[in-house]
């Protein structure tokens, strides 16, 4: 009789930058859109992406839909369904596009704070209970990218 030992008892296991990294292949692949992606799930196109991405995580039967709609093996939607780790280094970013997010953010952050808190109180923006859309609008000085962001107003107990 044969033993079997541990690591044979395991399932290859993916991580999510795998999961990523197969989505985006086929996802090209296949000449797809993330809109597309989106519609084809029933769920808004930046919390589709954000998921795709790793940085959230899908209803079991949204990331099967996923997972069957790119023709991606089941083990792809366990692993989206599953809860993030999201851990966020303080490295400036590089890309450009994300390093003028961090740079609107820097320049930006009190300002944005300090517009909060006169029109809220002490309080946060919720990225948790969030919406985001993003639209390219014609513009005659050139198109322009339109970031739309709504979160919950959070605030501060006072005790």
């Amino acid at each position: 009789m044969n033993q079997m030992t541990s690591n044979e008892l395991l399932p290859t296991l993916l991580t999510r930058d795998q999961v990523t990294e197969a989505i985006m292949a086929r996802k090209r692949a296949m000449g797809l859109t993330w809109a597309g992606l989106a519609e084809s799930i029933g769920m808004s196109e930046v919390f589709t992406t954000s998921a795709c991405m790793g940085m959230n995580s899908f209803p079991k039967e949204k990331a099967e839909q996923l997972a069957k709609t790119l023709q991606l093996p089941d083990e792809i939607a366990h692993v989206l369904a599953e809860a993030p780790n999201k851990v966020f280094s303080q490295t400036v970013p590089t890309d450009p596009c994300i390093y003028r997010f961090y740079e609107i953010v820097g320049v930006y952050g009190e300002t944005l704070k300090a517009l909060i808190h006169e029109k809220g109180g002490d309080g946060i923006m919720s990225a948790i209970d969030f919406d985001m859309s993003v639209e390219r609008v014609p513009n005659p000085k050139g198109d322009r990218i339109e970031v739309k962001m709504s979160g919950k107003l959070l605030s501060y107990n006072q005790w």
